[in-house]
């Protein structure tokens, strides 16, 4: 598998498990305990994966940005959390600073 493959995978298996985190309820409700365990448990597998041939710093501003978009989208869907403004704002700003890793830093490897 080719490492933003693996990087998207573990983005995924982590916004699965902070899901799962909530649900969990502190850890005592067992099945989404077990999701939690398996989420992040694939996430770091695949993200020491990816590091093999991706600069940790950008990897990790990858996982970590699109990881809270993503988690902040699912809180709205599933939990009802609330976007404001300013909280729409600062996402957009991270995506675009996660675009311009990739299209424009020389640090980024493809």
């Amino acid at each position: 598998m080719n490492a933003w493959m693996m990087l998207g995978l573990a983005i995924v298996a982590e916004v699965i498990g902070t899901t799962a985190l909530k649900a969990s309820e502190s850890f005592t409700r067992l099945v989404p305990s077990l999701i939690v365990v398996v989420g992040y448990g694939v996430a770091f597998y695949c993200l020491a994966g990816v590091l093999k041939s991706v600069p940790v710093g950008i990897a990790y501003a990858i996982w970590s940005g699109l990881g809270i978009v993503l988690i902040t989208a699912v809180a709205w869907l599933l939990y009802g959390q609330r976007i404001d403004a300013a909280g729409l704002i600062g996402m957009g700003l991270i995506i675009a600073g996660v675009v311009v890793l990739n299209v424009f830093s020389k640090a980024s490897v493809h």
